[in-house]
C-alpha cells in the first residue's frame, strides 16, 4: 500500500495537468459533445450501410489582403499570386460532377479596395470558386453594422459578387466573423459588441455563418459538428451556444443557419503524441492540410438529420499570410486534392462535390426539402450564382461552341 503512494501522486498530478490544460485551450466547452457523440452525423452514419456517401467539400477563407497592415502594393501583390496560381497548381483535379477545386474568400469589408475585387472577379469567372463576405469589428452597435454590411454588399455587387434569391431577387451573403466573436461571444465582450448580430444579419442578407468552428477561442460553442438553426436573444451574447439541428422535412426555424466544420480529437498529436490534438479544420503552415486528417473531418463532417448520406466538409484558412499561401498554393494541397480525388471519389462508397459555401448552403436546403438525387444538381437551388461567375460560364461556353 505504501508502494502505491507515489504512483498516486504522479497519477493525481498529471489529472490536474491535463484538466488545466484543457480548460486553457477551452476544450471543455465542446468535449462534452463530443464524448457523448451529439451530433447528427455521428448518431445516425454509424448505422448506415447502403449506397455511397457524398462528401460537400468547401475551403472557408478568411481572406485578409491587408494582414500585417500591408500597404497597398504588398496587398496587391497577394492578390495577384492567387489569381495567377490557384487555376495553375489545381488544373485536372475534378470532382464527380467535372468540377474543379472551388475557393470562397471571404473578404474583409474593412478592407474593401475595388482593384482587388476585380481581380478576385476574374477568378470567380473561371469557375475557380467566390467571394463572400467578412468582418472584424469592435465595439460597435445593430445600426452601425446594418449600414456596413448594406453598403460593402453593395460595393461587393458592383464587382460581380454575391448571389440572389431565387425568388425575391434580394442579394444574399455568407458570412465570417472576424477574430472568430460572431454575436459578442467573447468573454471580454471584444471584437464585436453586438448581441443581437444573428438577427442583423438575417435582416441583412445572410443565408448562412461559416464561423464555426472557433476552437481553441472561448467563442466555441457547446454545440459541434452540426448545421443547426439558432434564434437570437437580443438582450444576451452568443445565442448561437445551441439551436435547432436542420433536418429532412423540417424548415428553417431560427434566426439564421450555422454550418460548422469538423471539430475532433486526433491522434499522434500534442507533446511526443501522447495527447491528442485538436483537430479543428484549420489549414495552414502550422497545420498543414494531409491525407491523414481526410479521414477525421469526414467523421465528423456535419449532415443534415436524417440524410447521413451527404457529408457536409467545411474546413478553413487564413490564405494571405505568406506562411500559409505557400502551403495553399503549393505541394501540400496537390496532394490534399490527389488524396480527395483518387480516395474518396471512388463512386461506390464515396462521391466527392467541391463546393462553394453558397452551394453548401443550397444543397443543405435540398437535404432539408428532401430532394433525391445527385446532391451536385441542387448547387443554385436557392441562392443564384453571382454576375461575375454567370458571365465567365457564358463566355466559356461561347468559346467551346466556336472551337466545335
Amino acid at each position: 500500500m505504501i508502494a502505491l503512494a507515489p504512483l498516486l501522486i504522479v497519477a493525481a498530478a498529471a489529472a490536474v495537468w491535463l484538466v488545466i490544460r484543457l480548460r486553457r485551450r477551452n476544450v471543455m466547452l465542446w468535449l462534452p459533445a463530443y464524448i457523448k457523440g451529439d451530433w447528427a452525423g455521428r448518431r445516425e452514419r454509424e448505422d448506415r450501410s447502403e449506397g455511397p456517401v457524398h462528401i460537400m467539400f468547401c475551403v472557408a477563407d478568411h481572406f485578409e489582403p491587408g494582414w500585417a497592415k500591408a500597404d497597398a502594393e504588398t496587398q496587391e501583390r497577394r492578390v495577384r499570386r492567387w489569381v495567377e496560381q490557384y487555376p495553375r497548381m489545381f488544373e485536372g483535379f475534378l470532382d464527380a460532377d467535372g468540377r474543379p477545386p472551388r475557393h470562397t474568400f471571404f473578404y474583409p469589408a474593412e478592407q474593401y479596395r475595388p482593384e482587388l475585387l476585380e481581380e478576385l472577379a476574374g477568378l470567380v469567372g473561371e469557375g475557380w470558386g467566390e467571394v463572400e463576405v467578412h468582418l472584424h469589428h469592435d465595439d460597435d452597435t445593430a445600426t452601425d453594422l446594418r449600414r456596413q454590411l448594406a453598403e460593402f454588399t453593395m460595393h461587393l455587387r458592383a464587382h460581380g459578387h454575391l448571389g440572389q434569391d431565387v425568388r425575391s431577387g434580394c442579394l444574399r451573403f455568407g458570412f465570417v466573423h472576424g477574430n472568430w466573436a460572431l454575436d459578442n461571444s467573447r468573454p471580454d465582450g471584444r471584437w464585436c459588441g453586438v448581441n443581437d448580430e444573428l438577427r442583423v444579419l438575417r435582416e441583412s442578407g445572410c443565408y448562412a455563418d461559416f464561423t464555426l468552428p472557433s476552437a481553441p477561442s472561448p467563442t466555441q460553442t457547446r454545440r459541434i459538428n452540426s448545421i443547426y438553426y439558432a434564434t437570437d436573444e437580443p438582450d444576451r451574447p452568443k445565442s448561437h451556444d445551441d439551436g435547432k439541428e436542420v433536418c429532412a422535412g423540417g424548415y428553417a426555424d431560427g434566426d439564421l443557419m450555422l454550418v460548422q466544420g469538423p471539430l475532433a480529437l486526433s491522434w499522434p498529436g500534442g507533446r511526443f503524441g501522447i495527447m491528442p490534438r485538436v483537430e479543428n479544420g484549420d489549414v495552414s503552415r502550422s497545420f498543414p492540410p494531409a491525407p491523414r486528417r481526410v479521414r477525421t473531418w469526414v467523421r465528423a463532417g456535419a449532415c443534415v438529420e436524417g440524410r447521413p448520406d451527404w457529408v457536409f466538409v467545411k474546413v478553413h484558412t487564413h490564405g494571405c499570410p505568406p506562411r500559409n499561401t505557400d502551403v495553399l498554393l503549393g505541394p501540400p494541397m496537390r496532394e490534399l486534392h490527389r488524396e480527395l480525388t483518387e480516395n474518396w471519389n471512388d463512386g461506390e462508397r464515396y462521391v466527392l462535390h467541391y463546393v462553394t459555401a453558397r452551394e453548401m448552403y443550397n444543397i443543405v436546403r435540398a437535404a432539408e426539402r428532401e430532394l433525391p438525387g445527385n446532391p451536385g444538381r441542387y448547387r443554385d437551388l436557392e441562392v443564384l450564382p453571382p454576375p461575375a461567375a454567370t458571365a465567365g460560364a457564358e463566355h466559356r461556353l461561347h468559346d467551346a461552341e466556336a472551337r466545335a
